[in-house]
């Protein structure tokens, strides 16, 4: 490398502004932006190909900080760098609405590519990336043309390799021989509670990684050895069939005398007289939030990154010019926007017919693919059935990155955090499918979804106790409840297959969040009246003035049933079918009061799960039916029987009201 003093200089640059910050902060991790500079250095201003002045571009290079809780470190390299990250943004580190917030956030913080913290969940995010890609590049690219070019980063640390769900991402990154995929291991040999031998020593991760179909490199000394990372760093952009792990032995919180290499310098700050210490024993001046102007020079990436963006863009207008459909699907693509006609030709379904929601969802998607080229999908091995399988594509593999078939094999919780991966990168929509009750395994990466307001979609199939003979083990109670509670989550369980087609489409249009919906396993009858309004959420499927039964999926036929029965015991019941609490929530007073009338307080739920929050809409006068216990192995029917999910009981308990 040419002028060592100026990249340690800059290295230095770094810690200090890590320092700083996390003193005035008095909150924060030092150990890792210490010792993981000198990696991060020589990636962000030897390797990395981006643009601070345009943190958009698709084609620049992503880099992940899946430990997200040493995020000055990010956050010094964003400055130095030049992207829209002040230093009075740094003197605000982890402060209210700051755009450096304790952990990196994708949303607050520009070239922050993904929201992690929550360990391992970064791992999956960049083979995700990695992923999208490759994908990306089998559809774009032409022999003259590299338009998708590019590498995915993750800084990865001894807390993030120890997460299973690091292990899933990895063996499936080496499955499908993500060979533009880098993880730089930050090896400090320290966790927050200690060494790491403490939880961490019978294994050898290099190993580990080897097994899993990686390239696997070694770097001895990651505190001083700036050489050695940068060649190793070219190393691995040269393996284009295996990704690569750069394993990288640190020293957590370098430059402090007394708490280098100790848990000490984990998880808080280092202190007044260590951070003076420390600064001298780096060879620091003594002030604050300081950067020589050499480093501030040379550090920054404007320059760099307009030329490599500009090169790019008059690539790509050639491109459009040879390919001028490519060129228009890509823009679009990238605009997040679908395509003209993208929900034309979808089924319809007869009334009185009976089909299960998951049959009738497969129907749909498959329409909207053949619409749609970006939709891009898999399933933790269910595919036959929870019906997501898109029959004209062919299935996604390292010898055929064009499929659309993503099989993600029993990794459900790495399918959920690669999925944020392809959100976060761009020019694919993605969803994934598994039974609903191992949405449990997914929830991390979904809550981050939410958080971060990617346009993810679900499809959790077997929705109930009316899974039947499986069991308890397999048929979720809790989960509609849990995932309702979840902000900024839309959670559609559709009562028949033509709400199953609204549900579709309004996860497919949704563009600032993810998506779930909830399907059966059982055949329900094609009811009338619900060819439209259930894209608010809540809306009345048969009127009536005595009361109302509010149900969802599988019980909305019950409550019709339930009505005709209490019809001639002389009550005429509205029903209204529910299926999804948050569309619902965005209508007007007006719309809500014309579905659930003040009036009419005599109401009755029906819900094959949890009853925890349904008064919210019945009151204090209302009744609840559903499952407060677990299930049991049994036929479905003989199920709902036992816990009273029958016209006859709704009818008792409506009575018992009015």
């Amino acid at each position: 490398m040419e002028n060592t003093k100026l990249a340690f200089d800059s290295i230095n640059a770094i810690r200090h502004l890590s320092i700083d910050s996390i003193e005035k902060s008095n909150s924060g991790h030092p150990g890792l932006p210490l010792g993981a500079a000198p990696m991060a250095s020589v990636l962000w201003q030897n390797h990395l190909k981006h643009n601070p002045s345009d943190p958009s571009w698709p084609d620049r290079d992503r880099f992940v900080l899946s430990a997200g809780h040493g995020s000055m470190l990010l956050y010094a390299l964003l400055h130095l760098s030049g992207y829209d990250v002040s230093m009075d943004d740094l003197k605000n580190f982890r402060q209210w609405k700051a755009k450096t917030p304790g952990h990196p956030e994708s949303f607050m913080t520009p070239g922050v590519e993904a929201t992690t913290g929550p360990l391992g969940q970064g791992t999956g995010n960049a083979v995700g990336m990695a992923l999208a890609e490759r994908s990306l590049a089998e559809r774009f690219n032409k022999k003259e043309f590299n338009i998708v070019d590019h590498y995915t980063y993750a800084l990865v640390s001894d807390g993030d390799l120890m997460e299973g769900i690091s292990a899933e991402a990895a063996s499936l990154a080496g499955h499908l021989g993500l060979g533009k995929l880098i993880y730089l291991y930050d090896a400090n040999d320290i966790t927050l509670d200690g060494p790491v031998e403490l939880s961490f020593s019978g294994e050898d991760v290099c190993k580990r990684y080897e097994s899993y179909g990686w390239q696997v490199l070694r770097v001895e000394n990651g505190d001083e050895d700036i050489e050695a990372i940068d060649k190793a760093i070219a190393t691995a952009k040269k393996e284009t069939t295996k990704p690569t792990l750069i394993w990288v032995h640190t020293t957590i919180g370098y430059g402090s005398p007394n708490k280098a290499g100790k848990a000490a310098a984990h998880g808080s700050p280092l202190g007044s007289d260590e951070a003076a210490l420390t600064k001298k024993s780096l060879g620091l001046p003594d002030k604050t939030f300081f950067v020589a102007e050499h480093v501030k020079e040379s550090f920054s990436g404007k320059q760099k990154g307009a030329k490599a963006q500009n090169h790019w863009k008059s690539m790509f207008a050639e491109y459009e010019k040879a390919y001028p459909e490519l060129g228009k699907e890509f823009i679009r693509r990238f605009k997040g926007d679908l395509p003209d006609g993208w929900d034309a030709g979808l089924p319809s379904f007869k009334v009185g017919d009976a089909m299960a929601t998951r049959s009738a969802g497969g129907q749909v998607l498959n329409a909207i693919a053949s619409n749609v080229p970006e939709l891009i999908g898999g399933d933790a091995d269910l595919g036959c059935s929870t019906k997501t399988v898109l029959k004209s594509e062919k299935s996604l593999s390292k010898s055929n990155y064009g499929g659309k078939n993503i099989h993600y094999g029993v990794r459900e919780h790495a399918m959920g955090a690669m999925q944020n991966g392809m959100a976060y990168h761009g020019g694919l929509r993605s969803y994934s499918a598994t039974f609903f009750c191992f949405s449990d395994y997914m929830r991390p990466s979904v809550r981050i979804a939410a958080l971060s307001s990617l346009p993810c979609i679900y499809v959790w199939t077997h929705d109930s106790i009316g899974l039947g003979e499986d069991g308890p083990t397999h048929q979720p109670v809790e989960h509609l409840m849990s995932l309702r509670a979840m902000p900024n989550l839309w959670v559609m369980r559709p009562a028949d297959a033509n709400e199953t087609k609204i549900a579709w489409q309004a996860a497919i249009a949704r563009k600032d969040g993810p998506v779930a919906l909830v399907m059966s396993r059982q055949n329900l009858p094609v009811l009338e009246n619900t060819t439209s309004g259930a894209e608010k959420g809540a809306y009345v499927v048969a009127e009536g003035e005595d009361g109302i039964l509010l149900a969802t999926g599988s019980e909305v036929s019950l409550a019709l049933e339930a009505k005709k029965k209490l019809s001639e015991k002389g009550k005429n019941v509205r029903v209204v079918s529910m299926p999804c609490w948050e569309l619902f929530e965005k209508q007007d007073a007006a719309y809500k009061e014309s579905v659930l009338p003040s009036k009419m307080s005599a109401r009755v739920s029906v819900e094959a799960g949890a009853t925890l929050g349904w008064h919210r809409y019945l009151g204090f006068e209302g009744s609840a039916l559903g499952v407060d216990t677990f299930g049991a192995s049994a036929p479905a029917k003989e199920l709902y029987k036992h816990y009273g999910l029958t016209a006859d009981n709704i009818c008792e308990r409506f009575l018992a009201l009015s």
